[in-house]
């Protein structure tokens, strides 16, 4: 148990209800990058402890994982993938999967980095998860940096300063030092420290590189921010002359998940979470690719269902990400980006038309009635499920570009991307304690996650099923423990 008072914060998600067809035709959301929430969920199991429902991003859970789909054609930089299975949670429904993958970039082909990191070294970061642990990472990441890549240190605690000056790539030792140096201690001043390095990454702003501020925190901005208006502003601005914020959040107690969360969202960047010297190593260097190198950004998708096939639809996770069907083709919307090689997966749960929706799942409207059978049009008497949509921009690009992608009705068939994807979302679900998790199970979702486990080279898909088993566990406990206490 933690030895402070726990005042870790994470913002209340409202879960996506179901939504008739006929009333919303349109799903619009905005990809999601993140994988924080899995490796948070992941820290708290292996403490002995459920996490809070509110740790738990369905999304994030199943976009910790690959999948696969196809590399895109040479004319995009994104491909798309759907795939249509029985739901696992109600035999009723069906789960369509929507995948997305970006282009790959080897490891050699990397465009020369300027990378400037933003550690905060108040008191709170003492513990060996927090700094120690972000400097062993940093360590790690100087053994892939090349000479033409450039790697700058801003701190903050108390006041904000530079501790190395941008630094070539291939003065290994110099960095080593800088990194050996750094030292916790004092209060937070997180807004001078971020305009710092903001100034730093932008007089070394490499045109065609990757320009990236990387902030590695627990999260706790509580002395001498301006406001949180100001400081949005700012990283906006920012991102707009091709700088963007990603962050690194480590610590338990003191996490302060919303906050980082929405940063690195302002910041066209990614939020990840470290709970583990092996995760430092997935997020900085063997995926540094999807992390660091963007290829897409301001990504939206927006689904069309067709009545004909579909009375009512779910998405699943994804509650802080949903934008207005009017968003979509709005280019001065801002959504999420997609790094080199990175994929994106989403589920929708879909109730096949004719089907009741789950009791209380839709709100009943005041001054109408939902026309049952739905109003058909002859575009929806087409042999079409649903139709996707895509908009993306080039990284330096102000125009979004649109992909389009029909989807044709089929009978269900449990694929290997689709089942284990809904092997992690019943998990996940599970976590929450849904009020739409049906008759899922820890042990249905365990056998799921066992069929379709597949290729597993880096062991994360195993992990998965422990952690499934773990829960497991801990769930029976609690209940347990509640039971005998009554």
């Amino acid at each position: 148990m933690p030895a402070h008072p726990d005042t870790a914060s994470y913002t209340e998600i409202q879960e996506n209800r179901f939504r008739h067809v006929t009333e919303h035709p349109l799903s619009t959301f905005s990809v999601d990058v993140d994988t924080a929430s899995y490796a948070n969920v992941r820290r708290f199991l292996n403490e002995g402890r459920l996490p809070p429902i509110d740790a738990v991003r369905i999304e994030e859970l199943v976009n910790y994982f690959k999948y696969d789909y196809p590399a895109p054609r040479a004319d995009t930089p994104v491909s798309i993938t759907t795939e249509v299975a029985p739901c696992p949670w109600n035999a009723k429904h069906r789960l369509a999967l929507v995948g997305l993958r970006a282009t790959p970039i080897k490891q050699e082909r990397t465009p020369p980095r300027n990378l400037t990191f933003l550690l905060d070294v108040s008191g709170s970061m003492m513990p060996e998860n927090r700094l120690p642990l972000i400097k062993t990472a940093m360590r790690m990441l100087v053994d892939t940096l090349r000479g033409e890549d450039r790697v700058s240190i801003v701190v903050y605690a108390g006041s904000s300063g530079i501790v190395l000056h941008p630094t070539r790539g291939d003065r290994k030792a110099t960095i080593n030092s800088a990194i050996a140096d750094l030292r916790a201690g004092g209060s937070t001043n997180g807004a001078a420290g971020i305009e710092l390095a903001y100034n730093l990454a932008s007089e070394n702003f490499v045109k065609d590189g990757i320009n990236r501020v990387i902030l590695a925190t627990d999260g706790d901005f509580n002395v001498g921010v301006t406001s949180r208006d100001a400081l949005m502003r700012m990283i906006e601005e920012k991102r707009e002359r091709g700088i963007f914020l990603s962050v690194l959040g480590v610590g338990d107690n003191n996490l302060k998940d919303s906050t980082m969360e929405m940063l690195a969202d302002k910041g066209n960047g990614n939020y990840s979470y470290l709970d583990s010297l092996q995760e430092a190593r997935r997020v900085l260097i063997a995926e540094a690719g999807s992390t660091l190198v963007t290829v897409a950004k301001d990504v939206k998708l927006q689904i069309e269902f067709n009545p004909k096939f579909v009375g009512a639809y779910r998405l699943v996770g994804y509650e802080n990400r949903l934008l207005r069907k009017e968003d979509f083709n709005n280019d001065r919307k801002d959504a999420g980006e997609m790094g080199a090689g990175h994929t994106v997966t989403a589920l929708y749960e879909l109730v096949p038309a004719g089907e009741d929706v789950p009791s209380g799942a839709v709100d009943p409207l005041k001054y109408q009635q939902t026309v049952d059978p739905p109003v058909r049009t002859i575009a929806n008497n087409s042999s079409e499920l649903m139709n996707i949509k895509v908009r993306y921009k080039a990284p330096d690009g102000e125009a979004s570009k649109l992909l389009e992608f029909p989807v044709p009705d089929a009978a269900p068939r449990m694929t290997a991307n689709v089942g284990f994807a809904g092997a992690v979302a019943e998990f996940g679900m599970l976590l929450r304690k849904s009020a739409f998790k049906g008759s899922a199970s820890y042990q249905h979702a365990l056998s799921l996650a066992r069929e379709h486990r597949g290729d597993d080279t880096d062991g994360y898909r195993a992990e998965l099923i422990r952690l499934i088993d773990l829960a497991s566990a801990l769930d029976v406990r609690n209940t347990s423990s509640r039971d005998l206490q009554r």
